[in-house]
């Protein structure tokens, strides 16, 4: 049916804000990238720019029943590893909808990972080592065992012997470093959103010809040329 975005819980959406969205970027600083009017690549932009759409008022609608802040502020920009795994439709929906923001936390308040395994104490030092035979790097993991651990124990500077060696510890060359940042919580939240939008959609949304999903292999845009 003309003049319609798709249906939500069975109500229609007008198609009144994809027209405007669309007139919008043909109007913007990039409409010299975008595809001519009426060709394939203009019809996917269409229905791209609507399931962002569809997204956001699915979302606007969620959090109204679930009774959520959106907070202020505008739009914000994603990085690029979690546009990719949420997706480019619904990453921009995202970036551009205060409630699919307030969904997000929502949907994944929960969500946990476990620890990780602990970093060993002298991951990434090495050792300056002063011998009769001469100086020398070493990571203390490849040092006899013997020999490292009395290493350790002596004063600084103090030469020791053990395992038939002897040595004395100049300095660490290199601090330990510090453990890198966990982003496996929010990664872990990325695909659980992803997952939960995409139950949501099918449930909740009925879309209409000409504006299916771009990757629905179905509709007759979907191709590939080589």
């Amino acid at each position: 049916m003309t003049g319609l975005l798709g249906y939500l819980d069975g109500r229609a959406l007008p198609r009144t804000e994809l027209d405007a969205r669309l007139a919008a970027l043909r109007a913007g600083p990039r409409a010299t990238a975008l595809p001519a009017p009426g060709s394939p690549e203009d019809r996917q932009l269409t229905r791209w720019v609507a399931q962002v759409l569809l997204t956001q008022e699915l979302c606007a609608a969620e959090a109204a029943d679930r009774g959520l802040p959106l907070g202020a502020g505008g739009p914000v920009r994603l990085d690029q590893r979690a546009a990719v795994e949420l997706g480019s439709i619904t990453a921009a929906a995202l970036e551009g909808s205060a409630a699919v923001r307030a969904v997000y936390r929502a949907v994944t308040a929960e969500v946990t990972v476990p620890a990780r395994e602990p970093v060993p104490p002298e991951a990434g030092v090495r050792w300056r080592l002063d011998t009769p035979d001469g100086s020398f790097d070493a990571d203390p993991a490849t040092l006899p065992r013997a020999l490292a651990d009395a290493l350790r124990t002596a004063p600084p500077g103090t030469p020791v012997t053990a395992a038939g060696w002897t040595a004395t510890l100049v300095a660490e060359l290199t601090p330990q470093p510090a453990a890198p940042p966990d982003d496996r919580l929010d990664c872990a939240r990325r695909l659980a959103f992803a997952r939960w939008l995409d139950r949501a959609r099918s449930d909740r949304l009925t879309l209409v010809p000409g504006l299916e999903h771009p990757g629905d292999p179905a509709q007759p845009d979907n191709h590939h040329r080589h």
